[in-house]
């Protein structure tokens, strides 16, 4: 087995399975940074926002339409006004798009205890915010961390995810050894997720004027196939600053909406999801070989950094999804396809839905 294989196998080795608590909906009455009551669209036009009590802690969720449900899973550094597009596509097609700032992140709570952070929380919260929605059943979209919670939220209860739209981060099965343990045995000299476990990422993220900007450009498809992020290279981070001009694909409100949220919240609760890998993994031994049954489709841009571990393809895929029905690679796109490919995206999940309905 190569290191790509291995670190492949490595990252998405992590299973969970959980079962959330009740939850209720919590008054409309604190306002955001902007002085906007919640309940009012900061998000786009229709764009309802809530708070929500929800597996014993506070969840900020976005709705968006009528119609079959639609829950979308950000992942890092990111919010829920990263689908503000994809809502809209599926909105104006009959769907009720739902959106949440994750645990960690947003106006969400973010405890700051690591343990808090495993896939058996995680996905906690999505069964808890269902049942406050009244919500039975959903079609879960998760890009990057978000993808790996959603990808686990339809492994472990397909009764309640009914059908998942992975981007940006694919589902392997879990097998003996985590993720940590096998990268630290390649030997490389650097890998960015044991970086992001280090107690000092939070000061190295902190200042989000410059963090987000930074994270957003780099793992894209936008610099130069040298300059890009590498998982491997401390030299091409992503906290390199960002060119003063950004490309037109980042939308403004959503960028300077990320930053005001990062500077009020800081990014300990976000880098918690690397800290808890080792423990999740320990927590879901019962999984492994484990193999997600629902309807999936998955997507990625080709010049991805994350594509270093090796390149997705629907047999590789298929080996731990019994009913993948397609896998997307979009040319010169990196990690941020709903942004960098909006279009694109939002045509492959429209047809994804109205497969699987």
């Amino acid at each position: 087995m190569n290191r790509r294989s291995m670190i492949t196998g490595a990252l998405a080795s992590i299973g969970a399975a959980t079962v959330g608590d009740a939850g209720r909906l919590l008054p409309h009455t604190r306002p955001d940074e902007a002085g906007t009551p919640l309940g009012s669209p900061s998000g786009g036009t229709g764009v309802r926002e809530s708070l929500v009590s929800a597996n014993g802690i506070t969840l900020h969720v976005m709705e968006q339409g009528r119609g079959e449900p639609v829950l979308f899973v950000h992942g890092f550094p990111d919010t829920a006004r990263t689908w503000q597009r994809q809502m809209a596509a599926v909105a104006a097609a009959g769907y009720h798009a739902i959106a949440v700032d994750m645990r960690g992140y947003g106006r969400s709570s973010a405890p700051a205890d690591t343990d808090q952070y495993t896939p058996l929380h995680l996905v906690g919260d999505l069964v808890a915010l269902l049942d406050v929605l009244h919500v039975a059943r959903v079609t879960v979209v998760g890009h990057d961390w978000g993808a790996y919670v959603a990808h686990h939220a339809a492994l472990f209860r397909p009764d309640r995810f009914q059908a998942v739209f992975g981007i940006s981060f694919p589902y392997s099965s879990r097998d003996d050894s985590s993720s940590v343990d096998k990268i630290r045995a390649l030997g490389v000299p650097y890998f960015y997720v044991l970086d992001q476990q280090k107690p000092e990422a939070d000061r190295q993220w902190a200042d989000s004027r410059r963090s987000i900007p930074s994270a957003l450009y780099w793992a894209s498809g936008s610099p130069a196939d040298a300059q890009r992020w590498s998982p491997f290279d401390p030299a091409r981070s992503l906290l390199r600053p960002a060119p003063a001009t950004l490309p037109a694909w980042i939308d403004t409100g959503y960028l300077s909406h990320n930053v005001r949220e990062f500077a009020r919240t800081g990014f300990h609760g976000a880098l918690n999801y690397y800290r808890a890998i080792q423990t999740s993994f320990d927590l879901t031994a019962p999984w492994k070989g484990a193999v997600i049954e629902v309807p999936s489709f998955y997507a990625f841009g080709a010049v991805d950094g994350l594509v270093e571990l090796g390149r997705p393809t629907r047999k590789t895929l298929g080996q731990g999804q019994s009913h993948l029905l397609g896998v997307l690679e979009i040319a010169n796109v990196g990690h941020w396809p709903q942004h960098e490919a909006a279009a694109v995206i939002n045509k492959a999940l429209l047809r994804f839905l109205r497969r699987t309905a």
